[in-house]
């Protein structure tokens, strides 16, 4: 039977430099995870946290063939780890499972256990935050409000000698100081056809989550402030029953029991948790359209984070899934002109007639892409809100699309939009950041 292991992990403190093994069926897999080096690496803090990047990061490599079963090795799991890793494999490879016609529902996970260690999350009184940060209007939002209440530093990850402009031009604006990470994968992955392996979507910003976690023990910070909001629990689509969440390592399931998990490590962890948990997208867009200094150099289309960088691109390519987004969830609180000159380069989305049907995907009239947007009911209510604006008169695709959502019996009102503005659902945020 096929078995992917885990094998081990070791730490230099000198080099700032964790290194995960695994194998599966004879080949064997390393990644590096490079940080800031130091005395601290050496702490039980420090190594508790490197363990759960340990956890969290075999899963790129699992996903090469998806085999039956995960055999943990000489690492034990505490009960709650091994709930909490079973849900990541599952829900956090749902879509990955049901694009390539798997099921990891007999998903088997083989470890000895280990008793635990009731550990106090933010031990420190100062508030010291680490703000992961992509250079979207999500992270922005959370950052320039978390600033006015802790000491922050910006968190990066990228691959080793890489950098993303569609990142570092928005947070040089931010002017805050950075940790980066270097996240280095096995070099077998990248030949991934070559080499007869899967491929497909994996919870990323669970492992970033923990190589956070990792960096804000380093540093002695108290959080790890994150940047996803209520429509990232919202699941893809349902298949045989069971959510497909495109975003689930950003969805509240996965923060809460994430959470629980760094409750159980022992003597000094931070705290993590979502600025933007309990708000959508509607209200993101709508304080990210204040922050005007940021207007010119955020990028949120995926063509500005491919891996290769000679398709990389340095503009919006206004046609993407992403792009289309974005154009619409800030169509209601920006000016037509504003929006203009961000994709000035290819022209705005909403003036695109050839993208109708990627809108109307968008707001539940066809099938939801698997991309990190927002939910079809707050995209309905940007459709209603930003047609209204005297600047949109003229827009016809805009139009088109506001008069056929309020043809629709579940079309929101004006007071279920005012509702997305306000608070939905639960959030994490501790009190002395509240």
């Amino acid at each position: 039977m096929s078995v992917f292991r885990y094998e081990s992990f070791t730490t230099d403190a000198n080099q700032g430099l964790l290194t995960c093994r695994y194998s599966l069926d004879g080949r064997e897999f390393t990644e590096r995870v490079t940080l800031p080096p130091g005395p601290r690496w050496e702490t039980q803090a420090a190594q508790k946290a490197a363990r759960l990047v340990f956890l969290l990061a075999g899963v790129s490599y699992y996903k090469t063939a998806a085999p039956p079963v995960i055999d943990l090795g000489d690492t034990p799991l505490t009960a709650r780890e091994r709930e909490f890793l079973r849900d990541f494999y599952r829900n956090g490879l749902a879509e990955f499972a049901y694009r390539n016609g798997l099921t990891l529902d007999g998903l088997e996970l083989r470890a000895t256990h280990d008793s635990g260690y009731a550990g106090a999350l933010g031990t420190t009184r100062e508030r010291r935050a680490l703000v992961p940060f992509g250079g979207g209007i999500d992270s922005i939002v959370t950052v320039e409000q978390v600033r006015k209440q802790a000491d922050v530093r910006l968190f990066v990850v990228s691959r080793p000698e890489d950098s993303y402009d569609a990142i570092e031009q928005p947070a040089a604006v931010a002017g805050l100081p950075i940790t980066r990470a270097s996240r280095e994968f096995d070099p077998q992955l990248l030949r991934s056809a070559d080499n007869g392996f899967l491929n497909g979507h994996v919870p990323v910003t669970g492992i970033i989550s923990a190589i956070a976690v990792l960096a804000a023990v380093l540093d002695e910070r108290d959080a790890v402030v994150m940047s996803n909001e209520w429509s990232a629990s919202i699941p893809t689509l349902e298949f045989d029953g069971k959510p497909v969440n495109h975003q689930y390592s950003k969805s509240a399931s996965f923060e809460r029991a994430f959470r629980h998990v760094l409750a159980e490590s022992p003597g000094y962890f931070p705290e993590y948790f979502s600025w933007l948990r309990d708000r959508t997208e509607l209200w993101v867009g709508r304080e990210f359209a204040t922050l005007e200094k940021y207007h010119s150099t955020f990028r949120s289309c995926n063509k500005a984070f491919y891996s290769d960088r000679n398709r990389r691109l340095d503009h919006w390519c206004g046609q993407c899934d992403k792009c289309c987004f974005i154009d619409l969830i800030l169509a209601p609180f920006l000016p037509r002109e504003a929006l203009a000159r961000i994709f000035a380069v290819t022209g705005e989305p909403l003036a695109d007639p050839a993208l109708k049907e990627k809108f109307r995907a968008l707001l539940g009239a066809g099938a939801k892409p698997f991309e990190c947007v927002g939910e079809v009911t707050e995209c309905r209510a940007a459709v209603l809100l930003a047609a209204r604006r005297p600047d949109r008169a003229a827009g016809a695709l805009l139009q088109d699309l506001a008069k056929e959502v309020a043809s629709w019996p579940d079309a929101p009102t004006d007071a279920d939009a005012e509702r997305m503005l306000d608070p939905v659902g639960e959030n994490f945020v501790p009190a002395g950041y509240r």
